[in-house]
C-alpha cells in the first residue's frame, strides 16, 4: 500500500493479479450483455461525457440534461434493473473498505483512448462515511487528486490494471479525477481503454434500519 498520501486516502498497486482481472473482467462482459454501455451528459447543457457507462448493484449512478445527477435502479434506456455486484467485487470492498455494510452502487466507466473525466467531488451519496473504491482495469491513467476545494493542490499518480484506491476518511469528498489514458499499456482489453469499478454506498445505515 501506497503510505505517502493525505489521511484517508489509500493506493493498493497491483491488488488484482493477472488471473482476478481477468476473471472480474469476464464478470463485466456478462453485465453489459445484459445491461449495454450508455453515454451519460451533463446537467443543464446535455453534452455527453467521453465516458461510457454502466452500473451495477440496487442503485446506479446516472445524469442527463433533463433530472441531472442522481441514483436509482433502473437503467436509463432499458428500463430494467441494474444487474448485481459480483460476489469478488463484494470481497474486494470487504478487504479494503473498513465498513460495516455492502456496497449499493458499482459504477463501471469505459474510457476510449482519448476519454478524460475532470476533477470532481463523489457527493450524489447520502453516506459520507462509507468510503469510495476504486478498481482499474487495462490501461493505465493518469490519476489527479485534490483537496476538499476544487482550488487545493493537485498531485497526480499513475493507476496501473489491477491496482486498487479508496477514498474514505478526511479524504471522503477530496476531489480528484482522470487526466488523460495510455493507450497499449496493458493487454487486458483487447481493443485497448480502461475500465474504472467505482463502488459506492449510498444510503445511510440508519435508513436501512428503519426501511426494516
Amino acid at each position: 500500500m501506497q503510505n505517502d498520501l493525505p489521511p484517508g486516502m489509500r493506493h493498493y498497486p497491483g491488488f488484482l493479479d493477472d488471473a482476478a482481472q481477468r476473471a472480474l473482467l469476464d464478470d463485466i462482459r456478462a453485465a453489459v450483455a445484459a445491461a449495454p454501455l450508455f453515454v451519460p451528459a451533463m446537467p443543464r447543457t446535455g453534452k455527453p461525457m467521453s465516458v461510457r457507462m454502466i452500473n451495477l448493484g440496487a442503485l446506479g449512478w446516472v445524469t442527463d440534461k433533463e433530472r441531472g445527477y442522481r441514483y436509482q435502479p433502473t437503467h436509463p434506456e432499458t428500463g430494467r434493473p441494474w444487474p448485481p455486484i459480483p460476489p469478488r467485487l463484494l470481497d474486494l470492498w470487504g478487504e479494503v473498505a473498513a465498513y460495516a455494510a455492502p456496497p449499493e452502487a458499482c459504477l463501471v466507466n469505459f474510457y476510449e483512448a482519448t476519454a478524460k473525466m475532470g476533477l470532481h467531488q463523489d457527493r450524489d451519496e447520502r453516506d459520507f462515511e462509507a468510503p469510495v473504491v476504486s478498481v482499474s482495469l487495462g490501461d493505465a491513467c493518469l490519476f489527479r487528486i485534490g483537496g476538499l476545494k476544487r482550488t487545493d493542490p493537485t498531485r497526480s499518480l499513475r493507476l496501473e490494471s489491477g491496482d486498487v484506491f479508496v477514498l474514505g476518511g478526511a479524504s471522503r469528498l477530496a476531489f480528484h479525477g482522470v487526466d488523460r489514458i495510455y493507450p497499449g499499456s496493458s493487454m487486458l482489453l483487447r481493443n485497448g481503454g480502461r475500465i474504472n469499478l467505482t463502488l459506492r454506498r449510498v444510503s445511510l445505515l440508519a435508513d436501512e434500519a428503519t426501511a426494516s
